[in-house]
């Protein structure tokens, strides 16, 4: 858990950082440096794609994991609860900076393979990279999309921390195809949250992340 731990120290830091620079930065330049890192996110998410070995699962992953996402309504339940919380602010911006964030933090290769690799070995190294990236990344993001990345915090520790508790127990199922792919269906809802970001696409990906783990069960059967 030490390394989720970092993580989150990182993330809050980093976005208390970033909404005491809201004021300082012009409007125009909080939107080019959210385009560049948006930029970014897509070719974090592109390198992660593109090591799939089975096209045809990951592609069966996202049209089953979506379903199960709609049938389930995670994106209907994150936006219930974030407009919830985004009453008490002022400014409107909660829901869009706690969903983008939690995305862009929890779905990524690095929170997959990083909380997997600390469960089972104790080696969190990757998780102490994933938190140097992410507490950058949350500066830029809550200097423009305000106090609710600050509050993605709570679905990191709660994501890593519950697959680093539960690696251990899963470990004869995680092969090396099995972590693969799953970061390459991760990577493809990066390019996701990257073209929303930008405002090309409004793409539930909420709703897909069921679709990361249809590969554990699939090598399961």
């Amino acid at each position: 858990m030490l390394g989720t731990i970092v993580n989150v120290i990182a993330i809050t830091l980093g976005s208390v950082v970033g909404l005491l620079l809201t004021t300082r930065l012009r409007k125009d330049i909080a939107k080019s440096i959210q385009d560049a890192m948006s930029l970014a996110v897509i070719v974090i998410g592109v390198m992660s794609a593109v090591k799939m070995t089975m096209p045809l699962l990951v592609v069966i992953s996202l049209a089953v994991g979506t379903l199960v996402g709609e049938l389930i309504g995670i994106d209907n339940g994150l936006n219930k609860f974030a407009k919830k919380v985004d009453a008490r602010f002022s400014g409107g911006n909660f829901s869009k900076g706690f969903i983008t964030a939690s995305l862009v933090y929890c779905v990524g290769a690095m929170a997959i393979y990083g909380s997997i690799e600390s469960g089972l070995s104790g080696n969190h190294e990757t998780l102490y990279i994933k938190s140097t990236l992410d507490g950058v990344t949350s500066i830029i993001f809550a200097s423009s999309l305000g106090i609710g990345v600050l509050f993605s915090a709570i679905p990191v520790f709660l994501y890593q921390g519950g697959i680093t508790l539960l690696a251990s127990l899963l470990s004869p199922l995680l092969s090396d195809a099995v972590i693969i792919n799953m970061s390459a269906i991760g990577g493809i809802l990066i390019i996701g949250i990257g073209l929303n970001i930008l405002g090309v696409t409004k793409i539930k990906l909420a709703n897909m992340i069921p679709a990361l783990f249809i590969p554990i069960i699939y090598f399961l059967f």
